[in-house]
């Protein structure tokens, strides 16, 4: 019996839904990793660096469910080949650090404020996108394919941790299920150790953020999966850029969005999961600015801004494509997969921005 073939339309239907939640939700509790890293940096507040240590835990958790359960399969993302592209992770990881504090943002921040009303944000929107496909296709992806990715470490057993711990004999539900309590467990306990932590916004936040994620992986790896495409004969995942299964990633959906609109009449250009979660998210959050009579419109006050965010949208979307993914992407997503390559790049990000964040604190000091 041939195995029924889910509609694109219903992958994307459901990606739009699921930015939706995460931009209502994003907007109404201040998700933003860039503002979890300045609150640690300069007030020393852990807060929102909390929310996002949950919303880890929660996807690491829920995709660890969906893999013992059977119904996701982590072997068929981007994230956890047997090449550790450890210089792109690092190098890429550290430019988009630096890129989201010129730009005020990280790529789902950028879409958020978006919906608010942001000019601005509208700006390294387009930056970042282009950046982003340069990096996939044109000047900055001959220098990221020659110089970066070439530097790799190759492991016979995969880069997830799981498949490092069965290589040594362990069985592979176990092996799992171990790395997924170490992981999640400290990042669990460390979210909710204060009792600051213990607040409903936080709370909301950093659950449903890590929820949604799980849930891409859910929509795209099992729902959207065809074991046999009736055209190709070959595994496929529907309205999937990477033709692998995706979850919520803000970097690379950004250049394919604008492809898109560029090129509509081209009938190989349609609609994916990436390209809907990211206007769902700009689509939730204009919802609830609007329900709270938040939106308002902001511009640009002065030409050294701007240059700062065209900037910064710009390191963003190298830093993105060359790292494999953001603060959502691999911080969020792809750390959910326990691969190595998320947690370096995630390690990266954040010491970018926070270096960028001192020096331009000392800058600030020099000048006054």
């Amino acid at each position: 019996m041939d195995e029924p073939l889910v509609a694109a339309s219903t992958i994307t239907g459901l990606a739009f839904l699921i930015g939706l939640a995460f931009g209502f939700v994003g907007n109404k509790t201040h998700f933003c990793t860039l503002g979890a890293i300045s609150d640690v940096v300069n007030f020393g507040d852990w807060n929102r660096m909390r929310m996002w240590m949950l919303a880890i835990a929660v996807a690491i958790f829920g995709t660890t469910a969906l893999q013992l359960a059977g119904l996701f399969d982590v072997g068929r993302t981007i994230y956890a080949g047997n090449r550790v592209l450890w210089l792109s992770n690092l190098v890429g990881g550290l430019c988009f650090g630096v890129g989201m504090t010129l730009a005020s943002g990280c790529g789902s921040k950028t879409l958020i404020r978006i919906g608010g009303g942001n000019l601005k944000s509208l700006i390294v929107f387009v930056f970042l996108a282009i950046g982003a496909y340069m990096t996939l296709r044109g000047l900055f992806a001959v220098w990221r394919v020659q110089l970066l990715d070439p530097v790799a470490v190759e492991l016979s057993h995969g880069q997830a941790l799981p498949a490092f711990l069965a290589s040594q004999g362990m069985a592979p539900a176990t092996a799992l299920a171990l790395a997924a309590g170490m992981v999640g467990g400290l990042l669990l306990v460390g979210a909710l150790a204060s009792r600051t932590a213990w607040r409903t916004d936080l709370l909301l936040g950093g659950i449903v953020i890590g929820a949604l994620c799980v849930a891409g992986w859910y929509v795209t790896g099992h729902v959207g999966h065809v074991a046999e495409h009736p055209e190709t004969l070959e595994e496929a995942f529907i309205a999937t850029n990477s033709g692998r299964a995706e979850s919520l990633s803000f970097v690379a959906p950004f250049a394919y969005t604008l492809e898109l609109l560029m090129l509509w009449s081209d009938r190989s250009r349609v609609l994916t999961f990436g390209i809907a979660s990211s206007l769902g998210v700009v689509a939730g959050s204009a919802l609830y600015a609007l329900v709270t009579r938040s939106f308002r419109i902001e511009g640009f006050r002065e030409s050294g801004d701007l240059v700062r965010h065209i900037a910064g949208g710009l390191l963003m979307g190298f830093g993105g494509v060359t790292a494999l993914g953001c603060t959502i992407g691999q911080g969020i997503s792809g750390f959910s997969t326990l691969a190595l390559g998320s947690m370096l790049t995630t390690a990266a990000i954040v010491a970018g921005a926070a270096l960028t964040m001192k020096v331009e604190y000392r800058l600030l000091m020099r000048g006054t």
